[in-house]
This record gives structure tokens, sequence and C-alpha cells, in this order.
């Protein structure tokens, strides 16, 4: 465990571009730092970053006028005033830096919505401590943010820091005042959780505690603020009946009543999805806070059509066994030659969705907000697969390509079923207006096109799978620097 200590600092930029500093506090708090990928271990330098309340910044651009072009054409984020005055709703994207939350900041800040994001970066520290790339290079958030004003004139906010440190989270509230937060800012890798000991307690701690702290923010803050909260598909297992939206009406006993779901989650890191869902539930009983609970299927593509704007934007793509996706990762193999690895005997099924249907989804959530006191559960996906039939598409679509593409089965180094009976209902955001991106030839086409213009980024290295849901225990695990 390494510590570092700093002092917390708020960063404003003004109209007249002087820069504000503001010291706050000093602390230091642990992060794990030590991890195993499966090949010659030996103790690495330990990484050391700043849990809680260390470097955090806050980013906030002045306002600048949009074009009257841009602001007809934008105006999905605006709201009326009890005037009848217009004005743009505020939506906070915690989590903004990452693979959907990135995309979505995009997307919203398109459609005329007001857009902070919120992000302690430390995502960009896993792919160092890990000695894994995303598959396109991508840029600093900072510049990110840049770019995406100077291409289209609009402004994002930046809060760098820890939603695990209230105090910060708590001025980024009182100072953006959002009328949705879009919660991604979580560790979100089943196999990351599952690597050792302090990857198991940081992933719980993270994901709860965070998501906790959103919470208690809304209630002290901003209790008008919709809260959209990423969950999982994961949190409902794979069980032998239908999986409905978040609740089921049984008969026990002569007696009926509609409760949660039974969940069944495989991982740590699915287990603080289902005890963050509780959490949520209790304090909309309890508060009155209003809350969807979107259970995501598996994202796969890159692109969207804010990403695709200019080089600076693009998003990241994971290949790797740690944070790569079924579909994304069996591209990257096809591109480079690998045999696409298949766990076990690869009837494992889950709903799957397109990257840019994730970013539809969340707008058509904000655009309906729940009610004050309401827990809302839509599943977030459009189609179902099994791996087999994912492999079998790619093998199709490469061969078109002239890529020859072969398939292995590799030994599941999860614990799971691996041929089971899967049915998900997915009915409530298609009748709030979601338009699917359904996986097309077209599609699968452009994603190994993709990856075959970067595959010299490709380390093959990190294809194979090296963390074992059995063979978890709490000695840290090292990799050769």
């Amino acid at each position: 465990m390494a510590h570092l200590l700093s002092t917390t600092c708020y960063l404003d930029v003004s109209s007249s571009n002087k820069l504000h500093f503001k010291s706050i506090n000093q602390c230091s708090t642990p992060i794990p730092t030590s991890f195993n990928m499966g090949i010659s271990l030996s103790p690495l330098k330990k990484l050391s970053l700043q849990r809680k309340k260390c470097a955090q910044y806050v980013v906030r651009a002045s306002a600048v006028s949009m074009s009257q072009e841009a602001k007809t054409q934008n105006d999905s984020g605006s709201q009326q005033t009890t005037d009848g005055a217009s004005t743009r709703k505020k939506v906070m994207v915690i989590g903004g830096d990452g693979y959907c939350g990135w995309a979505t900041a995009l997307h919203l800040s398109k459609k005329g919505y007001e857009v902070a994001i919120v992000d302690n970066l430390i995502r960009r520290l896993f792919d160092h401590q890990l000695g894994l790339d995303s598959l396109t290079p991508i840029s600093s958030i900072h510049n990110r943010i840049r770019r995406w004003k100077s291409l289209t004139g609009k402004d994002i906010q930046l809060f760098v820091g820890d939603i695990c440190d209230f105090d910060f989270l708590a001025e980024a509230f009182k100072s953006f005042e959002p009328d949705a937060a879009v919660h991604f800012g979580e560790q979100r890798s089943a196999p990351y959780s599952m690597i050792d000991r302090s990857r198991a307690v940081f992933t719980q701690h993270n994901n709860v505690i965070g998501t906790l702290n959103v919470l208690f923010a809304i209630k002290e803050f901003r209790e008008e603020c919709h809260l959209v909260k990423l969950g999982t598909m994961g949190e409902y297992g794979t069980p032998n009946i239908d999986i409905e939206e978040g609740f089921i009406t049984i008969t026990h006993n002569g007696r009926r009543d509609t409760l949660p779901y039974p969940k069944q989650a495989s991982s740590f890191y699915h287990l603080s999805k289902v005890h963050d869902s509780h959490n949520i539930a209790f304090t909309c009983k309890a508060w009155g806070i209003r809350a969807t609970d979107l259970n995501q299927g598996v994202v796969y593509g890159v692109r969207t059509d804010e990403t695709s704007m200019h080089e600076e934007l693009v998003n990241r793509l994971d290949y790797d066994a740690v944070f790569g996706t079924a579909l994304n990762r069996f591209c990257v193999q096809a591109a480079v030659g690998h045999p696409l690895t298949v766990y076990g005997k690869g009837g494992q099924t889950r709903g799957y969705l397109d990257i840019r249907d994730t970013v539809q989804c969340v707008e058509i959530a904000i655009a309906n907000p729940a009610n004050p006191g309401e827990f809302r559960v839509f599943n977030q996906f459009t189609e179902q697969f099994s791996v087999n039939e994912l492999a079998a598409l790619v093998t199709k679509a490469g061969e078109k390509l002239g890529l020859e593409v072969k398939t292995i089965s590799v030994p599941n180094p999860r614990v799971e079923a691996e041929e089971h009976y899967y049915n998900a209902k997915h009915t409530k955001l298609i009748e709030l207006g979601l338009q699917p991106h359904l996986l097309s030839d077209s599609l699968l086409d452009s994603l190994l096109n993709f990856a075959v213009q970067y595959k010299d980024r490709v380390d093959t290295k990190q294809i194979m799978p090296s963390v074992s849901w059995k063979k978890i225990g709490a000695k840290p695990k090292t990799v050769a620097a």
C-alpha cells in the first residue's frame, strides 16, 4: 500500500483567463498498488496515488455563447422555469473520463445539456499498474475537453476528485447544482475485483461508499436531482426463469406480492452493484430520492457520432482479459491473428448493446425522470448472444475481410454456468423511445477494421485470462516491472 500527501486545490478558469487557487486541506489514504497478470512474477515498484482529498481540482470554464444554429439544433437539454423561461438542464456525469462516461458526456453536451464531469482519473492508473493500454490512443481529459469546446463551442466543466471523499463531492454538487447525476464512477471490472483481497476490498469500498456519498449529496444539497445509476445485468445471475425488469410478482402460500427480483451476483464487483441497488432503493423510500437503475448488459463498439469528430475525442477500447468485453476482445483477437478465446463451453449468454445505445438510453432516462420517491429499474440491452454465437459472427465477418479467424476453448477462469437458460425482459426503454443499433454485418466490419487500424498497439500477452475466481487469495499479487 502506498500513500501520497497532497494539497487539495480548486482551479477556476474565469472569463478573464485568471487562475485562482484555493488550498483546502491535506490527507493520505491508500489504494491497491500491486497485481498479477499471470506471467513471470516479481515485486513491482509500487505506484503512489492519493486516494482521498488529494490532487483534486475543479476546472470551471466560463460559459461561452453558442451560435444561433447550435442553439436551435441542440435543444433536448432545455427545461422551462416557473416563469416560462427556457434554461439548460444540468447533468453531472460521474466517471465521465471512462469508456461509457466519456461517450455519454459528449452526447449530452451535443444535445444541449449543461454537462460537468466528475472523475478521479483512476481508471488510467489501473492501466499503468497492470501494464495495460487502450487499443486506441486516448488524450488527457483536459485535452479532450479543450478539443470539444474548440469544435462545438460548448463547455464541459471538470471536477477532478474522488467521490469517496464527501467534502469534495459536496463542493462539486454545491458548485454545479445538477438536475440529474449520471453515475458511472465505479470500478467496473469483475476480473479486477477477483485479482486479490486488496482489489476486492477496494472495489466494494469504492463502489458502495461512492454511491452512498452520491445519495447523501443529493439529499443534502440537491434533493430534486434525479439519480441515473449504471447497474449491471450481472446482478441477476443466470436463473432458470425469465429475468424481469427489477421486480417480480410472486404468489406464496396463498399471498401475492411484488418484490425486488432475486440477485445472484458472480464476483465481488457484481456484489458491490447489488448493494448499490439496495442502498438506492432504501433511500428512495426513506428520503424521497428519485432514481433510475440502469441494469446494463455488455457494451461493445467504440465510435459514437461525437467521439468520431476528432482524434482527440476518440474513446478507449479495452481488449485485455481484465477490462475488455467479449465482442471487443474477439474483434481485436481476429485482427492480430490470435484465436478467439472462448471460456469453457461457450454457452454463457448475456444481453449486449452498442455503445451508441448506452448514450441513447441515458438520455432517455434523463428526459423521462423518475418521480420523487420512485426507484425504477430498466434492463439496458438490445440483444442476447452466447459467447459461441459471438465467436461465429466475428469469424464470418473476419473471413469477409480476408482474415483467418480460429476459435479455441480455454479453461474458464470464472465460476459460472457455461450452459444455461437465459431470457431477460428489456421493454421499458423501448417503450420510452429507444431505437436500438442492432449488431449487424456492417457494424462488425467497422469494428474489425478499427481493430486492424490499431493492431500494432496490441500486446498479445494481455489477451489470455490470468485472473482466477478460485485462486484469489489474501496475498497481494505483483508482476514484473
